[in-house]
């Protein structure tokens, strides 16, 4: 009965992961700033090897596929913020925090939405 939820989350943490990994990997394929590292592409490709295994082997419960989009952004967002603190030359990361900030919020009311619908 418990691991429905701990499933669910473990899902938006994996899409989390995927997302930064993801900016992380274009950032050290593309990008001349950061060095490059195969860690991002390993994590990436793990990550979503993950979330396919999890897609094939349960359904998604009603609501879930657009908080896992979201953490997903979050992620993709989060990294740029985060490289952009780091390499002020990139320009500035105030859009980025902000939009990150909102999302953290929107993911934590959805979440108690879901908990509060659920019990």
């Amino acid at each position: 009965m418990t691991e429905q939820p701990n499933q669910d989350n473990g899902t938006l943490v994996l899409a989390l992961i995927a997302g930064l990994s993801i900016n992380g990997t274009f950032d050290a394929l593309f990008s001349s700033v950061v060095t490059f590292s195969i860690f991002p592409i390993i994590s990436l490709v793990l990550a979503v090897y993950c979330l396919h295994v999890r897609y094939h082997r349960s359904e998604m419960p009603k609501g879930l596929p657009v908080l896992a989009a979201a953490c997903f952004l979050l992620g993709l967002l989060l990294y740029s913020t985060i490289v952009r603190a780091e390499y002020p030359e990139l320009g500035s990361n105030f859009v980025p925090s902000v939009i990150c900030v909102a999302l953290i919020f929107w993911i934590g009311l959805k979440l108690k939405k879901r908990k509060s619908s659920s019990q």
